[in-house]
């Protein structure tokens, strides 16, 4: 699974094989060509306004046919907590994922793992976030880009991470088979975060680009570990 408690706090380390989440799941196909190439966690969307929103219904069929071993993640942006724990009794998610500007007790409180999204740009102060959300397994950074809670296949500045976080980093953000490995030698993350860069439309996965974004997370991972 994704989120290891034991392992988690090995970021940064060169050794560490790089984890892997697949977003914005929408068809039981591709749930299974994520998982088949060696994903370690697939993310299923609860905001209504993105274009890989899935209604609670339709994220308890996807989790049934999710293999073992597989986390699932949901994804959610401001909700109530009414909407958080009706998703939590009809689909057995793993991992927690907030892309708001949700409080660390509001995060905290679901009985999961939470992972807490910052969308980053000159200014916002990792640090500062990180031990504001002490709690989390992890900070998910992403492109800031106005009025857009993720998903937006857009890049920020890598440079903008600190050399040392006390969490995890989870890296998102327009990365693809072109970009991930350049990324990963970059920042180090803990794990990396891919929706739109293995899509052939929106909320649509392409089975050639996950398994070339796949391959290349595995090739750069061997060779660190080799160098």
């Amino acid at each position: 699974m994704l989120y290891n408690a034991a392992s988690i706090y090995s970021h940064n380390a060169p050794s560490t094989m790089t984890r892997t989440k697949i977003c914005g799941i929408t068809r039981e196909e591709d749930a299974l060509a994520a998982a088949h190439s060696g994903a370690d966690a697939l993310g299923l969307v609860f905001y209504e306004k993105s274009p890989r929103f899935v209604t609670v219904q339709h994220a308890a069929q996807l989790a049934k046919i999710i293999p073992p071993f597989v986390t699932v993640a949901g994804l959610f942006v401001n909700p109530s907590e009414d909407e958080v724990r009706n998703v939590l009794r009809r689909v057995p998610l793993d991992v927690l994922q907030f892309h708001g500007e949700e409080e660390p007790g509001f995060c905290a409180q679901f009985g999961r793992p939470y992972l807490k999204a910052i969308r980053v740009k000159q200014g916002v102060d990792l640090i500062q976030c990180a031990a504001r959300y002490q709690d989390a397994q992890g900070l998910l950074l992403d492109a800031f880009v106005e009025g857009v809670h993720g998903g937006t296949g857009v890049v920020f500045e890598w440079d903008l991470i600190p050399k040392q976080l006390p969490l995890p980093v989870i890296l998102s953000g327009g990365l693809n088979d072109g970009n991930v490995a350049a990324a990963i030698v970059r920042v180090r993350p803990y794990a990396v975060d891919v929706s739109s860069g293995v899509e052939a439309g929106k909320g649509i996965k392409d089975v050639a680009k996950i398994a070339r974004f796949m391959h290349e997370v595995k090739r750069i991972d061997v060779k660190r570990v080799s160098e």
